[in-house]
């Protein structure tokens, strides 16, 4: 394939913050599509092969537009767009970047980052119960509490309940100092520090105390019916198909329900299965429910926790892989002990 020059113009005012410091979002394109970029005066030159001028020629205009609509370009924005230029995908990030759902006490917009993050947001306002499936960092618990806190500003719901089953990852609640809300409130932590974000710590008590927000462990939900509020379930895969169910079958009138989890992240005992996996199968019928799926793409935390994502579930499925080869050759041993089959596959006696 011939190779080509083309020249975009990149305003000043943005130049820095699309090239990034020291120029690493541009290094990191050219060596991610083999391009060379010469810059002169507002202008970039872009050399290399047409397809990858024309990929990195698409990244580029989309960065600016990020630029021009006032964000800051992470080195997050540069490897999602890289990675759907590797896997010939189109995406906007501009349009995507458009749904904004709500501002955090500082007047941060909260908003997707991702095509499969945005999907996530679209399901939420649409269906009653929504499960937010994928990998850490995917965002999925920090944007149902932000569609919580928003609903319960714009009075679409009178209150908000946010809930994890207490499961012990290696560590056992009788030994945690305190009394029970003490012990419990470590798995919860995670919920409170996104209140905190969204609502600020004032607003969170002054709510907290008159009942309108509740915080619990899975087991307070038992015996309860919720209705007019927003439900989030939250590290679902810790679940058993049991209180899985109990946990749906609370679901009253004008509430809407959101169920996070990530299937390879288990801290069940070995061999029980989650109610999580249940769930999907038994309910991925039912028009009213959502399901998204998020994958280690749509990671927004720090680029190495992508890596990570990527690598052990590059190791999973090839443990699993290995596993199979295993079983298949292990059903294809003869068996042992008496005399053999004799060629119609009759069983020898053995001589007495």
């Amino acid at each position: 394939m011939a190779v080509i020059e083309t020249v975009i113009e990149i305003p000043l005012e943005h130049e820095k913050n699309i090239f990034g410091s020291f120029d690493e979002n541009i290094k990191k394109i050219e060596k991610g599509l083999n391009v060379t970029m010469v810059v002169r005066d507002g202008y970039l030159k872009l050399i290399g092969r047409d397809g990858d001028v024309k990929q990195a020629e698409e990244i580029l205009q989309q960065l600016l537009k990020l630029s021009q609509r006032g964000n800051t370009i992470t080195e997050q924005n540069v490897n999602y767009l890289l990675a759907a230029a590797f896997e010939h995908e189109t995406t906007d990030l501009a349009a995507i970047d458009s749904e904004v759902v709500c501002h955090t006490i500082q007047g941060k917009p909260i908003k997707p980052k991702t095509a499969g993050q945005k999907t996530y947001v679209e399901l939420i306002r649409k269906k009653m119960i929504v499960f937010g499936i994928g990998p850490a960092g995917t965002g999925k618990t920090y944007l149902a509490m932000a569609m919580a806190i928003e609903a319960f500003k714009k009075d679409e719901v009178e209150k908000i309940i946010l809930t994890r089953p207490a499961i012990e990852a290696g560590e056992k609640l009788g030994f945690l100092p305190g009394d029970l809300q003490s012990k419990v409130d470590p798995y919860l932590r995670p919920l409170y520090d996104a209140l905190y974000q969204i609502m600020g710590a004032d607003s969170y008590l002054r709510n907290v105390e008159k009942g309108l927000i509740e915080v619990a462990p899975l087991a307070y939900m038992r015996g309860r019916t919720l209705d007019h509020s927003f439900i989030i379930l939250d590290e679902a895969q810790n679940t058993t198909p049991a209180q899985m169910k109990m946990f749906l079958t609370r679901i009253g009138f004008g509430s809407k329900v959101i169920i996070t989890g990530d299937l390879t992240q288990k801290d069940l005992p070995s061999g029980n299965r989650s109610g999580l996996e249940q769930a999907l199968e038994v309910l991925e019928k039912i028009e009213d429910i959502g399901f998204s799926y998020m994958t280690n793409r749509d990671v927004v935390r720090h680029p190495l926790v992508q890596q990570i994502v990527t690598a052990y579930d590059q190791y999973e499925k090839k443990a699993e892989r290995k596993k199979q080869v295993s079983a298949a050759k292990k059903n294809q041993m003869p068996q042992s002990g008496g005399r053999g089959k004799d060629k119609h596959g009759r069983q020898i006696k053995e001589d007495k």
